[in-house]
Formats: C-alpha cells, structure tokens, sequence
C-alpha cells in the first residue's frame, strides 16, 4: 500500500484574530514562568529539608514511575482525546502551583494550631486531617473550575473531568511523594515509604481529586439547573471528605486503621470510579452513535466507517489494521478520523444541550469538511 508522499492532515481550526492570539501567547508564557518559579521555591524548601541527596532520591523515586501512570490515564480516554496543552496544563498545576498553595496554608495553619495549643502534635494532626484535605483538594479542583467554565467545547462529560482531574492529581501526587520519600530516605524507612505511596496507593490523589471532576462532569451533562449547581460542590465536598479519612486513619488511629480503610474505603471507591468510567464510556459511545447517524445517512460514512466510530473495540480494530497496512502515517490518518468524528458528534450534543459558543454554525462545517477530507483520504489508502 503507497501512501502519499503530499499527505497532510486536515485540522480542524476556526479563525482567530492575531491580536487575540499574541495575547493568549504573552498570558500563557506568563503563566508558565510564574507555575515554574512556583514549583522551584517548593522544591528548594524540600531540599532544605531533606538535603541534596535526599532530595535527588526522592525526586527520581517520585518521576519515574509517572510516566506509566499518565499512560494508563490516557487509555481511559478512547472516544475524545483531551487536547494535550490541557492535560498538561493540569498536571503542572497539581505538581507546581497546588503544591505551593498546599504548602503555604498547610504550613501556616498547623503552626497556629501548635502555637493556639502549645502542641506541635495537635498542630500535625489538624494540618493532616483537617488543612490539607480542603487546602488541597481545593487547590486542585480550582484548575478544574477554570477548565468547566473557561474551556466548555472541551469539558463534556464525566470522563473528561475524571481526566483533567486525574492529571492534577498525579502532578500533584508527584511533587508531594519527592518530600515523602525524601524524608524517608533520611529516616531510613524508603523501602515501606515507596511500597505504601509508591505501590500500595499511587492513585490516591488522583482518586481524591477524580470526585470533584466527576461532579463537574455529571453536571455538563445534565439539563437540571439543580443538578448542575449543586453536583461540582458536592464533588468537591467528596473529594476532602475521602482524602480526611484516608489521612485520619494513619494520624489518629495508627497502621491497623490505615490498613482497614485502605481496604474497606479506598479499594471499594476505586473499583466503583471504574464502573463510573465504564458507564461513562458507554454513554460517550451513544452520543457518538446518536450524532453521527446523520452522516450516515446522508454518504459520508460508510456502515462500516459509522459501525467502528460507535465503538472503541471497532475505533481499535480500525486504527491497528491502519497500522499494519499502512505504517504510522496511516495510523496517525485513522487516529485523527477517529478524532474529527468524535469532535463532531459532541460537538453536536453540546448544541443539542443547550451549550453555545457563537459560532456553532461555522463549527459544524470544520468539523464536516475536515471529515469528509480524512474520510475520502482513507478511502483511497484500502485495498480494492
């Protein structure tokens, strides 16, 4: 099979004035740069504590593995892929700027907890189970906020605010496990440290945080103005409730307790998130179903191309066979057909659901136009 050496792929973009866009550029150059210096006083304060050595350990024990857990991440979202400046962003701001926010407060509050209570211990366990559970889980959720408000083409549903929301919380799981596992290496206890933070619970945070995102998510998706307003603050509330207990276990009770939560509470509600993605998962396939029928019908997609759209075994199916007759270029082909079809679809069902940017009408012909290039595109690439 030759693929054309002039194959570009057709995106999908709407006009954008350059003024507006020199803006969004200087704003989000700021804003790295302010993320980053943020991140650097963090990990200045853990090397302060720990030493350089401490600090490099912990924050190698802490890297290396995210790779695979943003991986794992990642395979949950096989309808819609999440635009990687957004993922990212996330992440960062769990691991740089909710970071420095926890750090701040924590700090402050346990020190006028000791210094109300003359105890340093007192200080600790308010700090543990009372500051760090709002401070953080707020501090996280407030770049999901921004996202449900700011960025509603891209916020459609539970699986994308189970997405954002794991990011951060893996960011922000990160940053915290390099002081963890810093301390521990000057304790002399990294190995149980790692086994616990490392193996034993490296979803936590992510698990933590997945309760406000999944509040937000059930909220877009809902007609009901009560439902809508009262789910992303009772997200929220789940998510400190979850992480107070988690931390309340190992500072009031001891190891027993932790363990017993660990399998009584926190196995449980990770086995739960999954049946919540699965069902998720479900429905995005409905309304890919339900908002692409029309180009079914009217000869843009074939049986065969709407069939494999509706269904991730059949968007998997299509992009291996993509892959194995046609190499990456092929693959890439697929991967953004697969795309484009969604975006539509969804598109479609934010209109639907009464979510208008504007500009719907000049979205809509984007997204048909560049389906029906990748389409014809891929038509060309299969054997006869």
């Amino acid at each position: 099979m030759n693929i054309p050496q002039n194959y570009q792929a057709s995106p999908v973009s709407l006009p954008r004035t350059t003024h507006t866009s020199a803006i969004k550029v200087v704003l989000a150059i700021a804003a790295i740069l302010i993320a980053v210096f943020l991140g650097l006083i963090v990990l200045a304060l853990i090397g302060i504590e720990t030493g350089p050595i401490g600090l490099l350990i912990g924050f190698l024990a802490a890297t290396i593995p995210v790779p695979l857990y943003v991986v794992l991440v990642l395979w949950i979202d096989r309808y819609e892929a999440e635009p990687l400046w957004m993922l990212a962003t996330a992440f960062f701001w769990g691991a740089l700027v909710a970071v420095f926010i926890a750090f701040l407060f924590n700090t402050a509050s346990s020190l006028i907890v000791a210094s109300v209570t003359d105890s340093m211990q007192a200080g600790e366990t308010f700090g543990a189970v009372i500051s760090a559970p709002i401070v953080e889980e707020s501090a996280k959720a407030l770049i999901l906020f921004i996202f449900f408000f700011w960025k509603k083409d891209e916020f459609d549903g539970v699986i994308d605010g189970i997405m954002y929301a794991a990011m951060v919380g893996l960011g922000f799981a990160m940053t915290e496990n390099i002081q963890y596992y810093g301390r521990a290496v000057l304790s002399g206890s990294a190995v149980p440290v790692f086994i616990i933070r490392g193996m034993l619970a490296p979803f936590s945070h992510p698990l933590f945080t997945c309760m406000t995102g999944i509040g937000l998510g059930f909220s877009r998706q809902s007609k009901n103005m009560f439902v809508k307003l009262v789910l992303p603050i009772v997200g929220l509330l789940a998510a400190i409730f979850m992480h107070s207990i988690w931390n309340g276990s190992a500072a009031l009770f001891g190891g027993l307790a932790f363990f017993l939560t660990y399998v009584v509470i926190m196995v449980p509600a990770f086995l739960i998130m999954l049946v919540i993605i699965f069902l998720a998962l479900h429905r995005e396939g409905r309304v890919v179903s339900e908002f692409l029928r029309p180009d079914f019908e009217t000869g843009i997609l074939t049986h065969q191309e709407y069939q494999q759209l509706c269904s991730i075994r059949g968007r998997m199916g299509a992009s291996y066979t993509a892959f194995s007759r046609g190499g990456m270029t092929h693959w890439r082909m697929c991967r953004q057909f697969n795309q484009t079809a969604s975006e539509l679809a969804f598109h479609r069902s934010r209109v639907a659901r009464g979510i208008r940017s504007g500009n719907e009408n000049v979205q809509e012909e984007a997204y048909r136009a560049a389906l029906q290039h990748l389409s014809a595109q891929l038509r060309q690439q299969r054997p006869s």
